[in-house]
Order: structure tokens, then C-alpha cells, then sequence
């Protein structure tokens, strides 16, 4: 996600703010006078509409063994972990894979829960790990490398 700030006429407001939201996905248009009281500041949060190459969730995790078998795997290894040994990329990818599953269900049974918040925190861990900028919605990547993973298995 990254900010955009455009200065531009008051009359050109309306087009700025379509051509930025047909570019990215925005988040609500906050506006501002400059000093000089003669165009307008207009600052939108956004982030690039995800591309048609990143994988479904259904294609992601098409033979994804059960949430629970994940879950019991990844508790398992983290507590059969050495003492003072770090746990590997596989870990961290199946452990936000399977969170990612739990709040696709959340929130497909609208169910209210910070299981989507935990889920984006996982995928921030992992793309730490791989030290790679994603400019998308960090579950997004996390689909697309447990896709890629499963593939090379």
C-alpha cells in the first residue's frame, strides 16, 4: 500500500479521483486547500489492483491438505523445534497459508473475528523472510507462494 498525493485544479477533483481509482485500488479521497488557497491537495491511500496472474484461493489451495492436519503440522514442528534454532521457510509459508484459510472461512460464514488480521501479519512474516517488497495485499502473496510451493513438491 503506498500514499498519492495530487495537487490539482478543485474543477479537476472528480477525474483525478476516477483515473486513480480506475489505476489502483483506493481507499476514500481526503482533500486539503494548498496555502496559497487556489488548488487543492488531494491524498488517496492505495495499492495496485491485483494482477490476473496471481493465483484463486481455490487454485491456491486446491490440494492443500485439511486446516486441521495444517494446524497440527505446524504445531508439531514449532514444538519439536531445537532450542535456539530458527524455523524454516516452509513453516512460516504453511503456517500463514493455513491462517489465510481460516479467515477465508471466517469471512465467508461473515463471521466476526480478527482471523484476516492475524492472517496479514503471518503474510508479513514470511515476506519478511523472503526480504521481497509485495505491493499487494500480503495474503494475496501468500497464495501465489503456497501455489508455487505445492506445484515444485
Amino acid at each position: 500500500m503506498f500514499e498519492i498525493r495530487v495537487i490539482c485544479d478543485p474543477d479537476d477533483r472528480d477525474r483525478v479521483s476516477k483515473t486513480l481509482a480506475a489505476a489502483f485500488t483506493t481507499g476514500a479521497v481526503r482533500q486539503q486547500a494548498t496555502r496559497d488557497g487556489r488548488r487543492t491537495r488531494l491524498y488517496v491511500t492505495a495499492d495496485h489492483k491485483p494482477d490476473e496472474s496471481w493465483p484463486t484461493t481455490e487454485e491456491a489451495y486446491a490440494t492443500a491438505p485439511s486446516i486441521i492436519r495444517e494446524i497440527g503440522w505446524t504445531a508439531h514442528t514449532a514444538a519439536e523445534k531445537p532450542f535456539g534454532t530458527r524455523l524454516g521457510r516452509e513453516f512460516w509459508l504453511r503456517k500463514a497459508a493455513v491462517l489465510d484459510r481460516i479467515a477465508l472461512t471466517d469471512e465467508a460464514d461473515a463471521i466476526p473475528s480478527d482471523a484476516a488480521e492475524v492472517a496479514t501479519e503471518a503474510a508479513r512474516r514470511l515476506i519478511e523472510l523472503d526480504d521481497t517488497t509485495v505491493i499487494c495485499d500480503p495474503r494475496h502473496y501468500v497464495r501465489q507462494q503456497y501455489a508455487h510451493w505445492t506445484k515444485h513438491q
